[in-house]
């Protein structure tokens, strides 16, 4: 079974995006790491840094979570993101999104040994 860390990964990390400045970027990816399986997923965001920079903000800044656990951590710097949305003409299974770049900080649940990053929480 794929651990919460590793589907993190998929979900999320994209370190250096051949295409993340093209329209169809979201379309592609969403569809290359299975986000769009069983159903359309509705949003979703990948980091475009390096997986070193992402596991480091477990450590970073603790903030509350928005189903208000506490294991989540916001980082220090702004981080380059594509938010995946999708669109009004979307429909399973044929998924449409809409790509939007983004410098922002990104929140993240971590938990386990080693702390790692499982789960996306916001960007601000």
């Amino acid at each position: 079974k794929e651990s919460a860390a590793a589907k993190f990964e998929r979900q999320h990390m994209d370190p250096s995006p051949s295409s993340a400045s093209s329209s169809n970027y979201c379309n592609q990816m969403m569809q290359s790491r299975n986000l769009t399986q069983d159903r359309c997923k509705p949003v979703n965001t990948f980091v475009h840094e390096s997986l070193a920079d992402v596991q480091a903000v477990c450590f970073q800044k603790n903030v509350i979570c928005k189903n208000g656990q506490s294991n989540c951590y916001q980082s220090n710097s702004a981080m380059h993101i594509t938010d995946c949305r999708e669109s009004g003409n979307s429909k399973y299974p044929n998924c449409v999104y809409k790509t939007t770049q983004a410098e922002k900080h990104i929140i993240v649940a971590c938990e386990g040994n080693p702390y790692v990053p499982v789960h996306f929480d916001a960007s601000v």
